[in-house]
């Protein structure tokens, strides 16, 4: 009986001794949560980042050749896919013979206005000569009404005299009236060549245009990376601004963390950083806290709450904030972007 007894005060004892260590431990556990909560802050609301470069078709066409494959490593300038060419030549051949047209346009126009010069000269001699029969008319005409005056010629010599003076003067007044003429002429040709001047500079820009239509029939890629989400088949029919592939830049990487705007008032830029992707939980990779963004990540949505319509309810908006990764090259090359990250800053 006494056995039992001993028994019961022993329960009694550990029961309460039990009690104690597990408040204890949870105190211990909270009072250490909350100390290290004081100096971190802890989001796994974030994955890995890279920038990625579309690649988009930028003329139409059939796909000729493509020169990548799935996943291949390429880099900036490398070709990636030919488009066939044979329309876009045409249209070149085209252009460069507008351009020969409006250039021999200009040298007939050139050629129009060294005529019409030409003309002015003889305009001007024929002036010259007719003041010369003009003279000399005038002059028998004086004669000729003196001896008239006289009686010493008949009125017929007189008459003929007289309208020999005034064909001459006609004449005098005749080519005279054409140098306005051939003035304008020479005025309207010169003009003339200006215009198909300028035409000149409109089928250059064609050629030029059609050159670089030409050359867009050669993709190439924008930057380092691997080539991914291919969209693209020998002899498809691709449209202009159609996306055809994108180039993943795995060298540089970083980490978009969504923090809760209650966790924005310890963070500040340069602040370390603790972080360890889902896909290798054991490895922690360094970082450095390196810019906000500039809105909350409700305000870059396609469809943005308003507030304004009176159907309210509070929500706590997060901002993305963007980090470098501080660790090595070898271990970058395994991380791709979309991977989940949980994040600690350390803010003090």
């Amino acid at each position: 009986m006494s056995d039992q007894k001993k028994k019961g005060k022993g329960r009694k004892i550990i029961f309460p001794i039990i009690l104690a260590l597990v408040l204890i431990g949870a105190l211990a556990f909270t009072l250490r949560e909350y100390i290290y909560f004081q100096g971190h802050e802890v989001t796994d609301n974030a994955q890995v980042d890279a920038d990625i470069s579309p690649v988009i078709a930028r003329v139409s066409g059939y796909v000729k050749e493509i020169r990548f494959a799935d996943n291949q490593y390429v880099k900036a300038g490398d070709t990636l896919a030919i488009l066939d060419d044979r329309d876009y030549r045409i249209k070149l051949q085209q252009a460069q013979a507008m351009l020969i047209s409006a250039r021999q346009s200009v040298n007939v126009s050139r050629y129009a206005v060294t005529e019409a010069k030409a003309n002015i000269a003889t305009a001007q001699a024929n002036i010259e000569a007719a003041k010369v029969r003009l003279w000399k008319a005038t002059e028998d005409f004086n004669r000729y009404k003196n001896l008239y005056d006289d009686h010493a010629i008949t009125k017929a010599q007189y008459d003929a005299v007289k309208a020999e003076k005034e064909s001459a003067e006609a004449n005098v007044a005749a080519v005279q009236s054409q140098m306005p003429i051939i003035n304008r002429r020479v005025s309207t040709n010169e003009q003339q060549v200006q215009a198909t001047a300028s035409n000149i500079a409109t089928r250059q820009a064609d050629v030029d245009f059609a050159k670089l239509q030409l050359s867009y029939i050669v993709l190439i890629s924008p930057s380092d990376g691997i080539a991914s989400k291919r969209n693209i088949q020998v002899g498809q029919l691709v449209q202009a601004g159609q996306p055809l592939l994108a180039i993943v830049n795995e060298k540089n990487l970083y980490i978009t963390a969504n923090f809760k705007e209650t966790q924005m008032e310890h963070l500040k830029l340069g602040e370390k950083v603790d972080l360890v992707v889902d896909a290798f939980p054991h490895k922690t990779i360094q970082g450095i806290v390196q810019s906000f963004a500039g809105a909350t990540g409700a305000k870059f949505s396609l469809l943005p709450p308003d507030n304004a319509t009176g159907n309210f309810v509070k929500v706590v908006q997060r901002v993305p904030v963007r980090i470098n990764l501080e660790s090595d090259s070898a271990f970058k090359m395994l991380l791709r972007p979309g991977m989940s990250v949980k994040v600690v800053v350390h803010t003090k």
